[in-house]
């Protein structure tokens, strides 16, 4: 993934992001049952007059993140400030499930993926839906674009159909644990200027987005998912 990177700068992340998925459990539970004022405390938030702005203008914003070991953390802390919609999938375990729906929605909304209208219909009503298009999601509705060292990654093309369907703006979102003091930075990124409407076009810039999202903070991006598992016809697979 990072070919210019030294084998022991790669060996010493690989390390570092074993420990992230450990300190994962803990953080999905501060997102979960925390109190507001202790989340709070901890978070840094940078660019919300960026959301506060395209609120004022009533234009709906396509929040777009990363899997980090943190999202659960990122977006609690996001709905603390500025509530939106989030986009998840259903987990098979209802009891699992109702926790995860528990927990996600005490300060925001929450979407079955599958609902593709409700997504569309808040981002019209100038809402902040809060999207991950960094997943191989497989080759329903999907593109191959490069990402990294791969150059034919498959990649949602829902970035491009919710930013043109829903009139939105498309707001890059991160969030990162400092190596002290126990702190997280929450930055909203400048929004995507001249988001194309070539749907193949849309995959290649959301994609360079993830990447610069994901070099944030690479050892806290959640690297165990298979996110090069779909190939094109007839190519190998990767793993």
């Amino acid at each position: 993934m990072f070919p210019g990177n030294e084998p022991a700068s790669r060996q010493a992340m690989v390390k570092e992001n074993f420990a992230n998925s450990g300190l994962a459990l803990f953080e999905t539970c501060m997102a979960w049952f925390w109190p507001s004022w202790r989340i709070k405390k901890h978070m840094v938030y940078e660019g919300l007059d960026i959301l506060h702005q395209l609120e004022s203008e009533h234009k709906g914003a396509l929040v777009i993140a990363v899997h980090s070991m943190n999202l659960e953390l990122g977006a609690r802390s996001l709905g603390e400030v500025t509530p939106g919609v989030g986009v998840y999938r259903p987990n098979n375990n209802p009891v699992y499930d109702w926790f995860q729906l528990r927990g996600r929605t005490r300060h925001n909304g929450a979407i079955d993926r599958k609902d593709v209208k409700a997504m569309i219909h808040h981002l019209k009503q100038g809402d902040r839906v809060w999207y991950a298009p960094d997943h191989d999601y497989g080759r329903r509705r999907s593109a191959f674009a490069p990402l990294f060292a791969v150059d034919k990654a498959c990649t949602t093309t829902g970035t491009s159909l919710l930013a043109q369907a829903g009139h939105a703006v498309v707001v890059p979102f991160s969030i990162v644990r400092s190596r002290r003091g126990g702190q997280y930075r929450v930055t909203i990124h400048p929004p995507i200027q001249d988001f194309p409407k070539d749907t193949h076009a849309a995959t290649v810039v959301t994609n360079q987005a993830v990447e610069r999202l994901i070099l944030q903070a690479p050892e806290q991006y959640m690297w165990l998912h298979r996110r090069f598992k779909t190939r094109p016809e007839g190519e190998p697979s990767l793993y």
